[in-house]
């Protein structure tokens, strides 16, 4: 794989996942990785669509620039 190829885009759950992760840590000390994980989906999932748009917003923003670093190159 070439390591110069641009990154692919973050979905709006991955601008979430890393938005919450400390948090959820905190919150959750004793979890495991997997738990962490678990925890972040129900949360994702229970979220409306108008709490969700930020991290949609970062995510569409995040897909152009993918596509434009792929044209790019």
């Amino acid at each position: 794989q070439d390591k110069d190829a641009p990154k692919r885009a973050l979905s709006a759950y991955m601008f979430f996942s890393q938005d919450q992760r400390e948090r959820t840590k905190a919150e959750n000390p004793e979890a495991t990785f997997g738990e962490i994980g678990r925890i972040l989906g129900a949360t994702w999932k229970e979220m409306s669509d108008a709490q969700k748009k930020p991290y949609i917003d970062m995510a569409e923003r995040d897909k152009k620039r993918a596509e434009d670093e792929k044209a790019a190159y």
